[in-house]
């Protein structure tokens, strides 16, 4: 699924970057304070993040992308959603997506809430959609090719949601 967004996303002539979080070393949140104490907004960790926080601030749009464990994102992906506390909110971020994939349906809503109370209560950012797909509706063609045309558009649906405010 993120590889069919950022396919198409290319081809409208967006810079893509896709971290593979699951092959990423990311540790958990200490909760220490570091980074809003003595770190001004650097996280006392040194592991993989220190890859992704630059991408997180120089992005335009942000997609997170999750298999659903257990009724939630992957814990990689909370590692790295709870890690961007460090720096704050993405500095450059006008608008964040969602994909989601499980074997059965039924099952994002917990994801969705928590994502929604991120990107809205606190990130503050534009919401250009939650998209959900079964393991054999993510394999299909037909996912592919609306998630294609959603990384086509991104301009564009950016546009349609800073209108709509």
């Amino acid at each position: 699924m993120a590889e069919a967004l950022a396919r198409g996303a290319r081809e409208a002539g967006h810079a893509v970057d896709v971290l593979d979080v699951a092959r990423m070393d990311i540790h958990g949140c200490l909760g220490c304070e570091f980074c809003h104490t003595r770190g001004k907004g650097r996280c006392v960790q040194r592991d993989d993040m220190d890859e992704v926080y630059p991408l997180w601030d120089a992005a335009d749009v942000i997609v997170l992308a999750s298999p659903i464990y257990y009724g939630s994102f992957s814990g990689q992906l909370h590692c790295l959603i709870h890690r961007t506390y460090a720096g704050d909110k993405p500095k450059d971020c006008k608008a964040m997506a969602l994909l989601l994939c499980s074997g059965s349906k039924g099952v994002y809503e917990a994801s969705k809430r928590i994502y929604h109370g991120f990107i809205q209560g606190y990130y503050g950012v534009r919401d250009l959609g939650v998209f959900e797909a079964t393991t054999s509706e993510a394999r299909s063609g037909a996912v592919a090719k609306q998630l294609a045309e959603l990384g086509r558009t991104l301009d564009r649906r950016v546009e349609q949601e800073r209108s709509a405010r």
